[in-house]
């Protein structure tokens, strides 16, 4: 399957991810989980423990300072309301299922397809004078720094940042950059416009 219908089968579902109920939206993330769990258990582990705040953010935000029902009826403006913990197990079950299927994408799509893909879905910038090749390579450059530099694969403190470069971040800098280009059939050309209006219906509605 070409890579740039791969990513707008990826968008879609995460869109979908947005619409559905908390009953359905239960069973979504116990899905996006369990197929993390199995396909990408550690990339999806320390994408979820960088997002740990903000999860925590989420849950007193929502809890704690939406009006409603209070939980606790001896301590009522101390305790969170039912109200607002469903609200806070809403949002931070959307956040956990995109960021499963963010895990998922970057474990099993590799890196010069998912930057292809990016290229191929670009393309229509070019009529008004963006280059997608531009935005492909830049892209790619990033994201291949990001894998190859030992910072960020760790605990670390601002001083590495000032540190010079290591014989790893040399070595990518100096490595060929090959940009992955597929061909797009029929088929996938027509279920690729048609997921790509629904995605601009949906964003305009």
């Amino acid at each position: 399957m070409h890579s740039g219908l791969v990513l707008l089968l990826w968008l879609a579902a995460v869109a979908a991810v947005q619409l559905l109920p908390s009953a359905a939206l239960g069973v979504a993330v116990a899905a996006c989980a369990l197929a993390a769990a199995v396909f990408a258990r550690a990339r999806t582990w320390r994408l979820v423990r960088r997002i740990r705040v903000l999860l925590i953010a989420i849950a007193i935000l929502f809890a704690w300072f939406t009006p409603g029902e209070a939980v606790l009826l001896d301590w009522p403006h101390l305790g969170p309301t039912r109200e607002g913990l469903a609200l806070a197990a809403l949002h931070a079950g959307r956040l956990l299922a995109v960021v499963c299927a963010v895990g998922i994408l970057l474990e099993r799509l590799p890196l010069a397809r998912l930057v292809g893909g990016l290229y191929a879905l670009s393309r229509p910038l070019r009529l008004v004078g963006v280059a997608p090749e531009r935005l492909a390579l830049r892209l790619l450059l990033v994201l291949r720094y990001v894998e190859a530099s030992p910072r960020g694969q760790g605990p670390a403190d601002w001083r590495h940042w000032l540190a010079d470069e290591s014989p790893s971040d040399a070595a990518a800098e100096a490595a060929p950059v090959v940009l992955a280009r597929e061909r797009l059939g029929l088929g996938e050309g027509l279920l690729a416009g048609a997921l790509f209006g629904a995605l601009l219906w949906w964003s305009l509605a």
